[in-house]
């Protein structure tokens, strides 16, 4: 059976560190309705990969003093092992540092560009170095950046626009005319609007501030900017060719049948990606999906809070097959999801252990006990035989029916409820009381052929979802995994089949004893990762003074308005402080130490009635006090509770 094809494709990972839960939710979400598609009888391509180019990086490998090229190839490493750890099936991991991708995206950015699409220009405005995006003033919340909230620079630079404006009426047709475009309905009244009806302005699409990227190749002086560059990534690998020399793949899938993407980044991929296509005279895909966030307790993931959970840790503590299981039953489809320990141990008890294991334990020990592990055939069939066969033939179709509108936690529930259904017609039948009489040999071997047959079309349901539960269990029924057509007849195990040998799918947790084993898991991870404390420089001694001496040093708080590097200095940095009557201007030999964009919106204690001086040709009004905390260890007293001015007495 051959239902057609079916191409479905991540976000790329971008390569700033190591890819959280939250993040790798979104591939296993992927790789369950891929293996899906493919039981179901689809030719499919699935695609993943890694987002490498951009100022971050470019400063994160400066920082650790290697080549950019380096720095991503450590982190694509990491992405790769993690989603190879979660035992997901993709097809293509793409990586936007390939040598063949920049050619590709060179040839489409010099094609919009001959076309007209693509103009040179000047861009001022702020810049959010971590988000990689540029602001108008009115685009701004509470002058920081309205993605992230972190502060933002002023920027100037040369720069190619593309023209937005040109296709946004085009666009707004295809999403009237298409309304499974994007998904969920409230993410498409989300992107038409608060951007497509308020009007599209111009989009950025170089930088010459830095060098990490694919260079425009007839102006090499500018980089291509992530718009065109990471998103381009879903046509160049399957082989699209602007010159018309398509490869295979591309011209077998395209266009996708799904982008599944995180809601974050929503508006590139349904505004900017498509209008790019739509001026490449390429079909767009056919739906995008803004899956919700995964939260940890009460907010988002967040190394800097320290709730970050990382999956192959996950995997240590639960096993894989109990995390992909929360994580595609537990998160909705259109809300933000949750993540305790505690909401997985509870999660493994009742439902893994519960109903799903103790079924297929319970049943596969049975065969043994009263028939020697031999099965045999329907042979004494009552009524209450039919709504058990009845559901385990509907449920394929149920799972199948919220699978073609990606609601992966209600497709895994149908599953579900099948099997408390099984494990409810094992209370009814009592198959132990069976066992006793002789008489009713025939009836148990009905009771438990009706079982194996349940567990077999529940297996195959939940491989996609749980792949190696599922072998395991066929391999306890010792059958092989049959095609989706398997799962339209009730009555395939062969009579006198020999089952396998039972064993524990999933051990119920002790709640506690499992949280003691968490909390002492990650505690010795820290201590491991903790960095070695140098030792404290030695205190040199100074003669003592008195209070007027001390009286004579004014200690105010200072807020930082601004900061950046001074320029030809590698020690120092300029700051913008306000004092609350007046501001003045700062250096700081602090660099090695601190990033600007690390101090802009803390208060800092000054001294401030220091004289000024001047280095590297500009006036420092006053010192910023720090802290020598080792031999290579500087801190900022910072004073983030005081108001700007506040005098330290």
């Amino acid at each position: 059976m051959n239902k057609g094809k079916y191409f479905i494709t991540t976000a790329i990972a971008y390569t700033s560190g190591k890819p959280h839960i939250g993040n790798t939710y979104e591939i296993v979400l992927a790789d369950a309705i891929a293996r899906f598609k493919r039981l179901n009888g689809y030719d499919v391509l699935f695609q993943t990969g890694t987002d490498e180019h951009g100022q971050k990086i470019q400063l994160k490998a400066e920082e650790k003093g290697i080549t950019p090229q380096a720095f991503v190839d450590d982190i694509a490493g990491q992405v790769r092992k993690i989603w190879d750890t979660m035992n997901t099936s993709y097809d293509i991991f793409a990586r936007t540092s390939d040598p063949h991708h920049k050619e590709v995206v060179q040839k489409i950015f010099k094609k919009l560009y001959e076309k007209g699409d693509i103009y040179k220009g000047k861009y001022e405005g702020w810049y959010c170095t971590p988000c990689e995006s540029f602001f108008t003033d009115s685009q701004l919340v509470d002058g920081k950046c309205p993605d992230c909230g972190r502060p933002v620079t002023r920027a100037s630079e040369e720069a190619y626009f593309f023209k937005m404006s040109k296709y946004a009426d085009r666009l707004m047709k295809h999403i009237e005319e298409n309304p499974q475009f994007i998904q969920p309905e409230a993410r498409k009244n989300e992107m038409v609007n608060n951007f497509l009806k308020p009007g599209l302005q111009d989009l950025c699409v170089s930088r010459t501030s830095f060098t990490w990227g694919v260079p425009v190749d007839f102006d090499p002086k500018h980089v291509i900017y992530v718009w065109i560059d990471a998103l381009s990534n879903y046509i160049t690998f399957p082989g699209f060719d602007p010159d018309g020399n398509h490869g295979e793949l591309y011209s077998k899938y395209w266009p996708a049948n799904v982008h599944l993407i995180g809601k974050d980044i929503l508006r590139f991929h349904t505004i900017y990606w498509p209008i790019i296509l739509m001026a490449l005279d390429l079909p767009l895909p056919k739906q995008v999906f803004g899956h919700p966030w995964l939260l940890v307790g009460d907010g988002k993931m967040s190394k800097s809070k320290g709730n970050v959970l990382y999956a192959d840790d996950l995997v240590d503590l639960y096993g894989l097959d109990a995390i992909r299981y929360y994580l595609l039953h537990d998160i909705p489809f259109a809300a933000d999801g949750v993540m305790t320990h505690e909401l997985i141990i509870e999660r493994t008890n009742a439902d893994l252990a519960n109903i799903l294991g103790n079924l297929v334990n319970r049943t596969i020990t049975m065969t043994h006990k009263y028939f020697g592990g031999k099965i045999g055939v329907l042979s004494e069939k009552e009524a209450i035989d039919d709504e058990l066969i009845q559901l385990a033939l509907e449920t394929p179709k149920k799972v199948e029916a919220k699978m073609d509108e990606l609601k992966v936690a209600d497709a895994i529930s149908e599953i579900f409820t099948l099997l408390r259904r099984a494990n409810k017609y094992i209370d009814e039948t009592t198959p132990w009381v069976l066992g006793k009489d002789e008489s009713k040999k025939a009836r148990l071997d009905t009771v438990l052929y009706n079982l194996l047959e349940t567990i077999r079309i529940a297996a195959t349901l939940l491989f996609p979802f749980m792949p190696t539960t599922a072998e395991k269990i066929f391999s306890q029924l010792n059958l092989k995994m049959g095609e989706w057509e398997s799962l339209e007849q009730f009555g395939l195990i062969p009579e006198g089949h020999e089952v396998g040998t039972a064993e524990i799918l999933f051990a119920r947790l002790d709640a506690a004893k499992k949280l003691e084993e968490v909390e002492g898991f990650y505690k010795a991870r820290q201590e491991a990762e903790a960095p070695k404390k140098a030792p404290m420089p030695e205190v040199p001694e100074v003669p003592e003074i008195v209070i007027d001496d001390f009286a004579k040093v004014q200690l105010r708080v200072a807020k930082v308005v601004n900061c950046e590097n001074v320029p030809k200095s590698k020690k120092l940095l300029r700051f913008d402080l306000d004092l609350g009557d007046h501001k003045r201007q700062v250096l700081s030999g602090i660099a090695k130490y601190y990033k600007p964009e690390d101090l802009i919106g803390h208060n800092v204690v000054i001294v401030a009635n220091l004289k000024p001086i001047k280095m590297m040709g500009l006036e420092s009004c006053g010192m910023i006090l720090s802290a020598k905390c080792g031999e290579d260890d500087l801190r900022v007293m910072f004073a983030d509770h005081a108001e700007p001015g506040a005098v330290l007495a």
